[in-house]
C-alpha cells in the first residue's frame, strides 16, 4: 500500500508533484565541490618543490593505508552503484546483495597475488609489465583497452547522473556535467595523486552520511525496517536462493558469486586506478592492509544500498512512479524517492546528491589520474617522456589529466544521444575487463605463453565479447522486471499516466540459432574474457614454440601454488615451478625500506642494486 499521509507529509505520489531543491539544499551541494577543489588547491600549494612523477602520479609512496583503503572503496562505487543498485532491488529481487561474497574472495586473492606481484616491480603503469613479460605491441594493446574503457565510462559518470538528478531536482542538466567534469579535472591536475585519495577519503564520508540518512529515514517512514522487508517479501523481492546452473539467468548465485569474482578481481588486482594506489603505500604489508580496510567498505555501501532498495521498493509498492508518469527512467528512482522522505529536512537531500556526485567526482577523479600515467607510460614516444627532466614530466602529466578531463566533458554529450544508458555501461566494462585481466593472468600465471598467444588470445576474448554484447543489445534482450503496480496512485494529481514499464524479452527466439547465446548473463561477461585469452593463449603459444620458463626473469612469474597452497609438499611445489627459481626472502624492515628498480635482468634475475628479488616472501 501507498505511504500514509498522517504525519502530514506529502508525497509525490499523493499530489503528482515532484519536490524541489532549496537554497539550503543547493548550499550542501556547492559546499562539497568547494571542499574538493580545496583539497587539490592545498596539495598543490604544500607540494609545489616535489615536482616528480612519483610525487604526482604515486603520491611519493608516502600514504598511510586508511586514506589509501577510503579511496579503493569509493573509486569503483561510483553514481553507478548508488543509484543503480537501489533500483535493481526494486525491479527485480535481492540476488544482488551475493555480490558481497565474491568481494570477499576478489579481495583475498588481491592482496595475496597481485598487490605483491605488482608492488615488487614497481612500475608506474601496469601496462609496463606487459612489455617486460611479452613485448611492446602487448603493452600498448592493453593501454588502448584501458583508455578507451576509462574514457567511456567516464563520459557515463557525467552524464547518467547529471540527468537523473536533473529530473527530480531541477538542477541543469549540463550545468552539472561541466562543473562536476572541471572541479574533478581541476583538483585532479593541481594536486596529483594526494588530493586524489583524500578527496576521494572526504567524499567516502560524505558517501556513507548520504546512504545511513535514505536508509534509516525510509525506514522510519514505513515503521522499521522489519515491515519494509515483509512487504518486499510479500512481493517476491526477496530471493536469496536461485541456484539455477543455467548461464542465461541474470542474476543467480553462480553468475553473481563467478562473474562477480571476475568483475572485481579485475578492478582491484590489475586495473591501473586500483594498482596505482596500492603503489602510493609505503610497502607491501600497508597495500595489503589497505585492501583488507577497504572490503568491510565495499560491503558496507553494498548492503546500505541494497536496504534502499528494499524500503524504496515498499515506499511505492502500490505506484510505480514511471508508470505513473512522475520520473521517465529506472536511474531516476533513488533521486525521487530522496526528496520524497527527506524533503522536509532543509539540507539533507543536498546531503544525498553530494553523495551521489562524490560518488562520481571519485571515480573520474582516479580515471584521470590513471589514464596520465598509462599515457605517459605507454604511449608517447621515449623521447617525450625520458629525455625530459622529471619537472617537465610532471607538467606533461598535469597537462595529459586536464585533456583527458575535458574530452570527457565533450563525451558525456555524445552518450546522451544514445538513449538509455546505464545498463549499457556495465556491458561496456564487462566486455573490455575480461581480455585485460586475462592478459595478465596468462603472463604471471603461465611461463610458457608467448607474445603471439598474448596477443591472439586477447583479440579472441575481446572479438567473442562484442559480438555476444552488442548482439544482446541489437537483438533487445531484455530481462522482464518483476510485477509493478499503479493501484494506489493518486491519478486525479497526475490524470496522464505513462504507460507501465515492464520490458519483455524481445521476440525472434526461434528465428535466431544465436539468441541463447545473447541472453546470456552480463556478468560472466569478464570471467568468460579471462578464460577465452588462457585458453587461446596457450593453445597458439604452444604451435608457434611456447616460451622456455627458463630464460624468464623469475620476477615476471607468479609462485601462485606457493603462496596459496603453501603446505605443499616440497617434489609438488618443485614441480610446479616449471624450473623456475624464486630466490631469497626480504625481512620486514628490508621490505618497508629497500626501493626496487625495474630493470628486467633475465640472466641472474637481480635488481640493478644486486639485491634478489622474489616475487612472494
Amino acid at each position: 500500500m501507498a505511504p500514509p499521509q498522517e504525519d502530514g507529509q506529502d508525497y509525490s505520489i499523493h499530489t503528482g508533484v515532484i519536490p524541489r531543491f532549496t537554497g539550503v539544499d543547493y548550499a550542501m551541494f556547492v559546499i562539497t565541490l568547494l571542499v574538493s577543489c580545496g583539497i587539490g588547491l592545498f596539495y598543490a600549494i604544500v607540494d609545489r618543490k616535489k615536482n616528480t612523477t612519483k610525487d604526482f602520479l604515486l603520491g611519493g609512496q608516502s600514504m598511510h593505508p586508511v586514506p589509501v583503503a577510503l579511496s579503493l572503496m569509493v573509486t569503483f562505487m561510483s553514481a553507478m552503484t548508488l543509484l543503480g543498485n537501489p533500483a535493481e532491488i526494486y525491479n527485480y529481487h535481492t540476488m544482488w546483495w551475493w555480490l558481497c561474497l565474491s568481494m570477499v574472495i576478489a579481495m583475498w586473492m588481491v592482496s595475496q597475488i597481485y598487490v605483491p606481484f605488482f608492488y615488487r616491480l614497481h612500475n608506474e603503469s601496469v601496462f609496463e609489465y606487459l612489455d617486460m613479460r611479452f613485448n611492446h605491441v602487448t603493452r600498448v594493446y592493453g593501454s588502448i583497452l584501458l583508455i578507451l574503457q576509462a574514457l567511456i565510462y567516464g563520459a557515463f559518470l557525467l552524464y547518467a547522473p547529471s540527468l537523473a538528478l536533473n529530473a527530480v531536482t531541477g538542477v541543469d542538466l549540463w550545468g552539472c556535467c561541466i562543473g562536476m567534469g572541471c572541479v574533478v579535472t581541476f583538483y585532479t591536475t593541481l594536486g596529483g595523486m594526494k588530493a586524489v585519495l583524500w578527496t576521494d577519503t572526504f567524499q567516502a564520508c560524505v558517501i556513507a552520511a548520504g546512504l545511513l540518512a535514505v536508509a534509516i529515514k525510509g525506514s522510519m517512514v514505513e515503521g522499521g525496517f522489519h515491515k519494509a522487508w515483509q512487504i518486499a517479501s510479500d512481493n517476491g523481492r526477496i530471493r536469496f536462493f536461485d541456484f539455477s546452473p543455467d548461464p542465461k539467468t541474470r542474476h543467480s548465485v553462480w553468475s553473481m558469486v563467478i562473474g562477480g569474482w571476475g568483475f572485481w578481481l579485475y578492478l582491484y588486482g590489475v586495473n591501473q586506478a586500483q594498482v596505482q594506489r596500492c603503489m602510493s603505500c609505503a610497502s607491501v604489508r600497508r597495500a595489503q592492509i589497505a585492501i583488507w580496510i577497504n572490503l568491510p567498505g565495499l560491503i558496507f555501501i553494498v548492503s546500505a544500498a541494497c536496504m534502499i532498495g528494499v524500503v524504496m521498493y515498499a515506499f511505492y509498492t502500490d505506484c510505480h512512479p514511471i508508470s505513473f508518469g512522475l520520473i521517465d527512467k529506472t536511474d531516476q528512482l533513488v533521486p525521487l524517492y530522496v526528496m520524497d522522505i527527506l524533503n522536509e529536512y532543509p539540507g539533507v537531500p543536498g546531503i544525498f546528491v553530494s553523495c551521489v556526485v562524490s560518488g562520481s567526482l571519485s571515480s573520474l577523479s582516479s580515471g584521470l589520474n590513471a589514464l596520465s600515467a598509462v599515457t605517459l607510460r605507454d604511449l608517447l614516444p621515449g623521447r617525450c617522456v625520458n629525455d625530459v627532466s622529471q619537472f617537465r614530466s610532471t607538467i606533461i602529466s598535469k597537462l595529459l589529466v586536464l585533456f583527458y578531463g575535458m574530452l570527457s566533458i565533450g563525451l558525456a554529450y555524445v552518450v546522451s544521444n544514445l538513449g538509455s544508458v546505464l545498463e549499457a555501461v556495465y556491458t561496456v566494462f564487462g566486455i573490455l575487463n575480461g581480455p585485460l585481466l586475462g592478459v595478465f593472468t596468462l603472463g604471471m600465471f603461465y611461463p610458457w605463453a608467448n607474445k603471439t598467444g598474448a596477443i591472439v588470445g586477447t583479440t579472441a576474448a575481446l572479438g567473442f565479447l562484442l559480438w555476444v554484447g552488442f548482439g544482446a543489445f541489437t537483438n533487445g534482450i531484455r530481462t522482464p522486471l518483476s510485477p509493478l503496480s499503479v493501484d494506489g496512485c493518486n491519478f486525479t494529481a497526475k490524470p496522464t499516466p505513462a504507460p507501465p514499464n515492464v520490458t519483455a524479452g524481445a521476440g525472434g527466439e526461434d528465428e535466431n540459432p544465436l539468441f541463447d547465446l545473447y541472453r546470456m548473463s552480463y556478468m560472466y561477461y569478464t570471467a568468460l574474457g579471462m578464460v577465452i585469452v588462457q585458453g587461446v593463449g596457450l593453445f597458439v603459444s604452444l604451435i608457434t614454440g611456447p616460451t622456455d620458463p627458463r630464460s624468464l626473469d623469475p620476477r615476471l612469474i607468479c609462485p601462485v601454488f606457493e603462496t596459496l597452497i603453501p603446505c605443499l609438499p616440497t617434489k609438488i611445489r618443485d614441480f610446479l615451478r616449471f624450473g623456475i627459481v624464486h630466490e631469497g626472502k626480504y625481512d620486514k624492515k628490508e621490505e618497508q625500506e629497500l626501493e626496487i628498480t625495474v630493470t628486467p635482468s633475465p640472466e641472474n634475475g637481480k635488481e640493478s642494486n644486486g639485491q634478489e628479488n622474489p616475487c612472494f616472501h
